[in-house]
């Protein structure tokens, strides 16, 4: 006949057991230990895993913009044209697109001198998909005008509206010899992208200034831009849509070592950071150990009386669940809170220049939140099972005898 267990028996035994106990204050010391160690380790899971996802996504947020969802690049000469724009418009018209011109140039004032990479853009299309460049354009009618980043304007010394040379590898015929093709260009706009090495590396300015410059001819360009949502899902039918003579890139493609490392990085982290709950979990093998050991005698007399063994290995297993599920709902408590204070209150700053933001990212996905758990959960579920075992395994007569 299967045994059934004495529930209000058990319970009364649990709370019995979780009161601080006068000749064994050690027992309560190591299952308030152990319940420490969970939520604190909960809780640095929780911030961990929290600025991890916050940093990758503002890097993801930044190169997003800056590097574009995807860019069509010609294999041959000729390969973007405006009737493929055209068309790959009327396939996909709930696409941006931006084509554009692009060389490296080297920029001086006041004696000051950059290399940089000029693109050569239409304003409202380029408009439409960045919304950097939106915001940093200007309303000069000139086609000699550039728009150019925080960090390069600092370093040259300009502000909006002041001019700078701009040196091409092109070279034009002065008297019986030949240098370098220079022009004047107006600072149109600054634009201020969080990632210094794009606001000193790239530089922005129109498709009339490379075509009347540098005899591009009209309508075929060096790359296109493209603009989606999801650049992952619509990049195949995109590709399907294209001749031969083109290939399509996606953002993730030209960075994808440097976000592979940031995910390798964050599971090493994960799993390190699991380490103090495991940890903990030694404190909740201790404290369940020693609580057997001085209740011995009583648990021979429970067995005496009529509690089966399955009753016994219950108390001791529910007694360490209830240790460990504390401490992961304190931890979890703790976690949102320094989440929150820390996104809060600008308690701590880092370098805008490297992470793009000066204000410590948080971003705790649900999914991430959902592996603590479960890591923590099933930590703390082994590391109850061997002292309730061994307590179910207590002989009374032996105990007894001894007694």
């Amino acid at each position: 006949m299967k045994s059934t267990i004495n529930r209000l028996f058990v319970r009364s035994i649990i709370k019995h057991y979780l009161k601080y106990d006068k000749e064994n204050p050690f027992i309560f010391i190591s299952a308030l230990l152990a319940f420490l160690g969970i939520a604190a380790g909960v809780m640095v899971l929780m911030i961990a895993m929290g600025i991890m996802n916050g940093t990758q996504e503002e890097f993801k947020k930044r190169l997003f913009v800056m590097n574009y969802p995807l860019t069509v690049l010609p294999i041959e000469t000729h390969g973007i044209n405006h009737e493929l724009i055209q068309s790959l418009k009327t396939k996909f018209p709930h696409l941006q697109f931006s084509p554009y011109y692009t060389t490296q140039v080297i920029t001086k004032n006041e004696g000051v001198v950059q290399g940089s990479l000029l693109y050569g853009i239409d304003y409202a299309q380029e408009s439409a998909l960045n919304p950097i460049f939106d915001k940093a354009k200007g309303s000069n009618e000139s086609p000699f005008k550039v728009v150019i980043g925080d960090a390069l304007a600092q370093e040259m010394n300009v502000i909006v509206n002041d001019k700078v040379t701009l040196y091409f590898s092109e070279q034009q015929a002065v008297g019986f010899g030949t240098m370098p093709l220079q022009k004047r260009f107006t600072v149109d706009g600054i634009f201020d992208s969080g990632l210094k090495a794009y606001d000193k590396a790239i530089m922005y300015t129109s498709l009339e200034a490379f075509e009347k410059l540098l005899d591009r001819p009209k309508g075929i360009y060096d790359g296109l831009h493209i603009f989606t949502q999801n650049p992952m899902d619509e990049i195949e039918s995109i590709k399907k849509a294209l001749p031969n003579n083109v290939i399509i890139e996606g953002w993730w493609e030209q960075n994808g070592g440097f976000f592979s490392a940031m995910a390798m990085e964050k599971k090493a982290l994960f799993l390190v950071l699991l380490l103090i709950i495991l940890v903990a979990s030694l404190n909740i093998i201790s404290s369940l150990l020693m609580t057997v050991m001085s209740r011995r005698s009583e648990i021979a007399l429970m067995r005496t009386l009529g509690a089966t063994k399955k009753e016994i290995r219950s108390i001791f297993f529910r007694l360490g669940v209830i240790i460990g599920t504390a401490g992961i709902i304190a931890g979890t408590i703790l976690g949102s809170f320094g989440i929150w204070l820390l996104t809060t209150f600008d308690i701590i700053s880092v370098p805008e220049d490297v992470y793009g933001t000066s204000k410590l990212p948080i971003d705790l996905q649900m999914n991430d939140f959902g592996f603590i758990l479960l890591g923590t959960t099933i930590i703390v579920l082994l590391s109850s099972l061997y002292p309730a075992k061994k307590a179910s395994q207590t002989d009374p007569l032996t105990v007894l005898r001894n007694e």
